[in-house]
């Protein structure tokens, strides 16, 4: 089934999630309910930066081109390749954000597979301040 895209209410529905889930304090939800926050962080980040894409007017490259397109790609390669494709009238923005070094450093797809001790605190408290800050420039162009 192909699903269609709603890349700004699922940034912020990914990071409603995750700050669901970072918040957990019961017995035996923490650490490995914040690991998975700080996934969820990185997911909404990278929405919001599609969204972003989007509305500076960049579309997805052609299926057969989809090993470069940004729209498919996750951090950190996504900021390298969008350093590569940018264009339109947030580039200045979105250029600032693919050369924030810090902006979701150690963040990666495969953190899922990883045991939950691999995931530092310090790691997903700054994935948190920065999806919240994307999504928030999201909505305001």
């Amino acid at each position: 089934m192909a699903y269609r895209q709603d890349l700004l209410n699922s940034a912020k529905r990914h990071l409603r999630a995750a700050h669901e889930l970072h918040g957990l304090t019961s017995g035996g939800s923490q650490p490995g309910c914040r690991a998975v926050a700080g996934y969820l962080f990185g997911l909404s980040g990278e929405l919001a930066v599609k969204a972003m894409m989007r509305d500076s007017g960049m579309v997805p490259l052609a299926v057969d081109r989809r090993r470069d397109d940004p729209f498919y790609a996750h951090f950190p390669e996504l900021k390298s390749r969008l350093l590569d494709t940018l264009k339109g009238r947030r580039s200045g923005e979105l250029r600032r954000i693919a050369e924030t070094s810090a902006l979701f450093q150690n963040w990666d797809t495969d953190m899922r597979y990883a045991p939950t001790a691999d995931i530092q605190d310090a790691w997903v408290d700054s994935w948190k301040i920065s999806a919240r800050d994307l999504v928030d420039r999201m909505d305001s162009p």
